[in-house]
């Protein structure tokens, strides 16, 4: 027990050796590894905010098809470093098929997602929104029933975990379906619509909101709900009640079919901006064309193969002219 003659020094060789004794007894802090997936609009920022939160200072890339990286950080300056596993989906929804490759049976407890949502191009935000989350929703939900002929009790712990973000007095609490794994949205380039000198808050409270997900950083316990200002709402911080109708006339809501409340404002929202076409949203450029990503050997190897591909199937063509097909 402290002292009130004790200096900051003798404190702090107390805090030291207490410390070694808990190491000494077995108890030395174990490394914690988590998983964080980025994704959302092509060219949204994805990239940047990744960047950002791992002090790098470097110009970002477009990002081809699913990257990784890696940061270590130390929640103390005497444990161990955690390390955070990110990953980065491109192409908007053109690849989506790989979020299988992070998201698996071994990493799901500790994985993470974040969507990153472009705002300067509202006619693509609720389809990416959409055709995303459904798929990370319904990849996730096949690992989870796996998990429950293996292992229920971790299956149970994370749904659980997710359910108990909503307290049951929640006046939402029976119609909300919780993802099924952490998930927080982001609105980049807010900063287009409002050019104010609060851009470089926005960026921290990303940057520490990033850092609870990757490396169990104490959450941030900033609310704003106020629609005329940037959102900032934890899970369970808001209701369908506060949110109130979407703004449309009561002739116009009452021409809509809509069974919930998302419902009602996806429609209404499509009608203020008319989704692109599905067509519209994939990625048609061919990579090995992109200069960004020119290697000399290996695109003479891929010009010497495409040569040999397209003599086969000229020689296969002329082969199946020349056969001969028994008539019925």
């Amino acid at each position: 027990m402290a002292k009130a003659s004790d200096t900051l020094w003798d404190l702090a060789i107390a805090e030291v050796e207490k410390r070694e004794k808990a190491d000494s007894d077995g108890k030395r802090a174990e490394v914690w590894e988590r998983s964080v997936l980025f994704m959302g609009n092509k060219n949204g920022g994805k990239t940047t905010i990744i960047l950002r939160c791992l002090k790098r200072e470097e110009i970002p890339k477009p990002t081809l098809a699913l990257e990784y990286t890696f940061g270590r950080r130390a929640r103390r300056p005497d444990t161990p470093k955690d390390v955070a596993h990110f990953w980065e989906l491109g192409g908007g929804t053109s690849l989506m098929e790989l979020i299988r490759v992070p998201i698996t049976s071994n990493s799901i407890r500790t994985f993470a997602v974040v969507l990153v949502l472009d705002l300067s191009k509202p006619n693509e935000l609720w389809t990416t929104m959409e055709k995303l989350l459904q798929v990370t929703r319904n990849h996730v939900n096949k690992i989870l029933a796996k998990l429950e002929k293996t292992n229920p009790e971790a299956a149970t712990e994370i749904k659980q975990r997710m359910r108990n973000n909503l307290q049951r007095d929640h006046p939402d609490y029976e119609l909300v379906d919780p993802f099924p794994i952490p998930l927080v949205i982001i609105g980049s380039k807010y900063d287009i619509f409002h050019f104010t000198s609060k851009s470089e808050a926005l960026l921290l409270k990303a940057h520490a909101l990033i850092n609870h997900l990757a490396f169990g950083y104490d959450k941030s316990k900033s609310v704003s709900v106020d629609h005329s200002k940037p959102l900032f709402i934890p899970a369970g911080m808001d209701s369908l009640s506060h949110i109130g109708p979407p703004p449309a006339s009561d002739s116009d809501i009452a021409k809509l079919c809509a069974n919930t409340p998302l419902e009602l404002w996806k429609k209404v929202f499509e009608k203020t901006f008319p989704p692109k076409s599905s067509s519209d949203l994939q990625d048609t450029r061919d990579p090995a064309q992109d200069l960004q990503y020119a290697e000399h050997e290996v695109d003479v190897m891929r010009a010497q193969k495409k040569q040999e591909l397209e003599q086969y199937k000229r020689n296969a063509s002329k082969s199946w002219k020349d056969m001969d097909f028994d008539s019925d």
